[in-house]
């Protein structure tokens, strides 16, 4: 049941002011800022805020949100930074890869997204094939929405490229005024970046409670963090990486198994443009995980294959019981994949355990 999550005047305020710093998202007056988001998704992202607060231009997409669409309007309007879900980025790379030298993308300076994690195979793709750069972000309608930014400091930038990526794809370090924390079952967990926990927050635009539902006060703790659902790891200088969402990990014999990480690897694969991945029952396991993908157009792979391809990067026990191939995965309003619809149609029906 949607909740109605509580902001004040000084939230907003704060946010947008945040929003505005070098090291977040930088607006200034200057920028042509161009949201690939509903309105009605968290005020889309707090952008027309900040917009208006440093006087930025604003243009909106309209309903059109293929790949050609927003290219021509980024064109015509010379956006200069845009914000989306990875599928409105694949989208974009894939007109991009399409028609090479078609677009004039030069105006545009930062590709933010949010809304669920992007694979490091997409930005990488994004920076060395077209010179546009991706910044990682999470956040939640709680938190008015911004919670981190994957900004690299001077301490990554003396990190190898490859490194950079890998930092790059992570959801980054908190906003100024945002704490953050993991907890697990034994309690708070190190930040060691291997151990999982659910990410709790705290700070000074993020929601007290929900609008007459006091049935969603078992969201926040004792001491006031706010319980976000969404299983991570921190490392030692403060980056978080959603590892999943605590209702889509799979629960195999007694271990987590990520299916966000189990779908960005398969977005690496030069013949699956979209993947996801689900839990199905499993008499022995519990549960098993099966992955749902869609080949790009003319390219196609077996299940061994895929499974050799995530083998280097994964336990063996990680890798998908099953595979199934479709022409479209269904998506949310605001573009994320629709998992309930993946499990309607596929979890009835048990792994096919070896």
């Amino acid at each position: 049941q949607p909740k109605g999550a509580v902001y004040s005047h000084r939230a907003i305020a704060l946010e947008t002011l945040a929003s505005t710093m070098a090291g977040v998202l930088a607006i200034t007056e200057q920028d042509t800022v161009l949201p690939v988001v509903p309105m009605f998704h968290a005020n889309a992202w707090g952008f027309p805020f900040t917009c208006t607060f440093v006087g930025a231009k604003q243009v909106f997409p309209g309903p059109f949100l293929d790949g050609e669409s927003l290219l021509e309007a980024f064109q015509q309007e010379k956006v200069t930074l845009t914000a989306g879900v990875p599928t409105i980025w694949m989208g974009i790379l894939k007109e991009l890869d399409a028609n090479p030298g078609k677009w004039d993308t030069s105006s545009v300076r930062r590709m933010v997204v949010g809304g669920s994690a992007a694979p490091q195979s997409m930005i990488e793709a994004f920076e060395k094939r077209h010179g546009l750069s991706i910044l990682q972000a999470w956040g939640m309608t709680e938190m008015c929405p911004l919670g981190t930014v994957s900004e690299l400091t001077s301490r990554e930038l003396e990190l190898s490229e490859e490194e950079q990526f890998r930092y790059r794809a992570k959801q980054g370090v908190p906003a100024p005024f945002v704490e953050i924390r993991a907890r697990g079952a034994e309690g708070v967990v190190p930040w060691d970046g291997e151990t999982m926990g659910e990410l709790e927050v705290r700070g000074v635009w993020v929601s007290s409670a929900y609008h007459d539902s006091p049935e969603g006060a078992d969201r926040w703790t004792d001491d006031g963090w706010f319980k976000t659902g969404d299983i991570v790891t921190i490392e030692p200088h403060g980056y978080i990486e959603i590892q999943d969402r605590s209702k889509d990990l799979v629960k195999s014999g007694g271990e987590w198994i990520s299916t966000v990480a189990l779908e960005n690897a398969l977005m690496g694969h030069p013949a699956v443009a979209e993947a996801a991945v689900i839990a199905i029952p499993d008499e022995k396991w519990s549960e098993r995980p099966l992955a749902v993908c869609v080949f790009r157009e003319g390219e196609t792979a077996t299940d061994e294959e895929l499974r050799e391809f995530l083998a280097p990067s994964f336990a063996k026990w990680w890798l998908p019981e099953r595979f199934e191939y479709v022409d479209e995965i269904p998506k949310t309003a605001v573009g994320k994949f629709r998992k309930t619809a993946l499990r309607e149609q596929f979890a009835g029906q048990p792994a096919e355990t070896a």
